[in-house]
Order: C-alpha cells, then structure tokens, then sequence
C-alpha cells in the first residue's frame, strides 16, 4: 500500500537512465506537466529555467536522481494538481515521439504519467 506520507513524484528506473542522459545534454532539468490536451497532459521535460513557472503552478517534488548533481523540480499547473492531489506520480517512458517540446522527443521516446492512488495496493 502507498503510505499517505509517501513522496507525490518518484521516476521508474527507465525515466531516470533517460533524465541522466538529457542531463549530460543539457545541463541542470525541470519537469512540467499542465492540464493541456493531447501532449500537454504528459510531463515536459526541459533546461532548467526553460519553461516558466508561476503562481498558477505547484512544484510537486525535487527529484533526486542518482548521478545527477542537482535536484530535478517537478511542476504541475495548479489546476491539474486539484485533480491529481491524492494521487502518486511515476514519471516513466515509452517508446514514439510526444508532440511537444519536451527535451527527450529526439530519442524516439516520451516520458509519460503512471498513477496510483494514494492507500492503493
């Protein structure tokens, strides 16, 4: 069972080989998810600083990857997280291009959100 004290954000091992990588790439990364359609419901990833973040967004977690300097911020419009508040995130990958901006599309991958309630086995 996911504990109600359990961190809302964590990466599958597959994001996190793949946020080592983009790290290598680019420098220090955020994510950012917002209640868009299509791809804009998927988690974004970019350069750090490279999507801006405001009052109507909530930063979820500082992810932590092992051989990753700094920490990862993931975002969410504050919007979304009204709908997403009792609900734990695994931020994975799959193969095929996203439609959007985010830093991992020319790997031929995209990062996408696995969920489980909160209290879910």
């Amino acid at each position: 069972m996911i504990p109600w004290d359990a961190p809302p954000v964590e990466l599958a091992p597959a994001a996190a080989d793949l946020v080592r990588r983009l790290r290598a790439v680019h420098g220090p990364l955020m994510f950012h998810q917002s209640g868009g359609c299509c791809d804009g419901s998927a988690p974004m990833c970019y350069q750090a600083g490279g999507f801006r973040t405001g009052g109507s967004d909530v930063l979820l977690a500082s992810l932590d990857v092992d051989g990753v300097t700094e920490s990862v911020p993931f975002w969410m419009s504050r919007s979304q997280y009204k709908v997403w508040a009792h609900t734990r995130l695994i931020v994975d990958v799959v193969e095929g291009r996203g439609s959007g901006f985010s830093l991992e599309a020319p790997e031929g991958v995209r990062f996408l959100i696995r969920s489980r309630l909160v209290g879910e086995e």
